[in-house]
């Protein structure tokens, strides 16, 4: 259904202004899961969620074995063992790490191994080289041992059959590490989710092209498609867009296409050129809201086309930063049925001036450390960005709230 710019402008109104909280929960209440799994490989699977649980089909270490080079020996044949009264045991032979030689246990004897290898059967526990004269033939022992001293059983590290990662767990990199210490080479998981790009702007430039007079470079689409990738989001398509509106709609339909959910940076505001709104109702997407009570991304703009979700950030770097953060990371959440991709949300004491009294409710770049916050950044223009290599969070503060050190504020860490 077409409807014309008044008819437009005349439902905006009606969706103008809500929370943050009812924007995100009428997203939510849209957002399709994408639970559709597929195997894949072990190393490209970190950052994915398991489909199913994944258990150890072996124990390790698989085999007892020394925890560092010396000589595997039985306890109680040295319990008596000083400098001043060695023990003196038969060397039966050698066992380096990756070896496999059997020497059945006799009593007073002794079997030189290194770190890693394993154990035979009847020894149980190892005298490091240090605590011995080196012996080849026999050995002379200075020091006792406890039983299992120096020496991994199997099954120390991981039992056969544990659980290694339940249904539904992001995988992280020490999952790799145990997965493939059982030999676990594949795993099955849900398919990654597919975020589309659109990045709207005559006065954009693709990185990588000469600069004409009067652009500038797309930093945002790079920084927002930098942070989904990290947590295993797929960036199926990636473009920049004139002010036209026949080309706009084209290239929203396209992104659709080969996505989950499609992102839009720009033309979002109140200006001549802001043209997304307008492109999204001539196309006949669902408008979700059109304000948020927030500052920066007050234009912030959420719409449904084709069963999916559009999110439309300003074109302001910060702000379209903040704001995908506030409402990407619980969509994403929602989408895999998993709160693991969801941003931490903590309180911290401000150590730090902030005079401001906001008529909106803002997001202020910050750094929080040890339950303190701090504000590292003096310029908070939401055009700029290179003071967040300085910050780990927003402070998340009320409308019409005046603060002073050591008031407790809100805190939303970035993902």
């Amino acid at each position: 259904m077409n409807m014309t710019l008044q008819e437009i402008q005349e439902t905006l109104k009606i969706l103008d202004s809500l929370d943050i909280e009812e924007c995100l929960g009428l997203m939510q209440e849209r957002i399709q899961p994408k639970l559709t799994d597929m195997e894949i490989e072990l190393l490209q699977s970190c950052g994915m969620v398991t489909s199913e649980n994944i258990y150890a089909r072996m124990s390790v270490p698989p085999f007892p074995k020394s925890a560092m080079d010396g000589y595997a020996v039985c306890a109680e044949d040295i319990e008596e063992a000083s400098h001043d009264t060695p023990v003196i045991l038969k060397v039966q032979g050698e066992i380096l790490a990756g070896d496999y030689k059997e020497f059945p246990y006799h009593k007073n004897t002794a079997v030189r191994v290194m770190t890693g290898a394993m154990i035979p059967q009847g020894y149980d526990a190892v005298v490091r080289q240090e605590d011995t004269d080196y012996g080849e033939e026999q050995v002379q022992i200075y020091a006792s041992v406890r039983p299992y001293m120096n020496y991994c059983k199997a099954g120390e590290d991981i039992r056969k059959g544990q659980l290694l990662a339940a249904k539904d767990t992001r995988i992280e990199p020490v999952h790799i590490g145990l997965l493939a210490s059982v030999g676990i080479d594949k795993v099955r998981v849900y398919e990654p989710v597919k975020v589309a790009i659109l990045s709207t702007g005559t006065e954009l430039c693709t990185i990588g092209q000469p600069l004409s007079e009067g652009k500038i470079y797309n930093n945002i689409a790079y920084l927002l498609a930098a942070s989904m990738q990290k947590q295993g989001v797929q960036i199926s398509f990636m473009e920049t867009c004139a002010d036209e509106e026949s080309l706009l709609a084209q290239k929203i339909q396209d992104a659709l296409e080969v996505s989950d959910l499609l992102i839009t940076t720009g033309a979002v505001s109140v200006g001549k050129k802001d043209i997304v709104p307008a492109v999204l109702g001539q196309i006949g997407a669902q408008i979700l809201f059109r304000r948020a009570n927030i500052q920066p991304g007050t234009p912030t703009t959420a719409s449904v086309y084709q069963d999916k979700l559009i999110l439309s950030l300003s074109g302001n770097p910060y702000a379209a930063y903040a704001n995908f953060e506030l409402y990407f990371w619980p969509l994403l959440a929602s989408m895999l049925h998993n709160a693991a991709y969801d941003v931490k949300v903590d309180t911290a004491i401000l150590q730090s001036e902030y005079t401001k009294v906001n008529k909106m409710r803002r997001l202020i770049r910050a750094r929080a450390q040890d339950g303190y916050v701090y504000l590292p950044a003096q310029v908070h223009a939401s055009s700029v960005i290179n003071n967040l290599l300085e910050c780990n969070c927003m402070i998340d503060l009320e409308a019409n709230r005046k603060v002073s050190i050591g008031d407790t504020v809100k805190i939303r860490y970035f993902k």
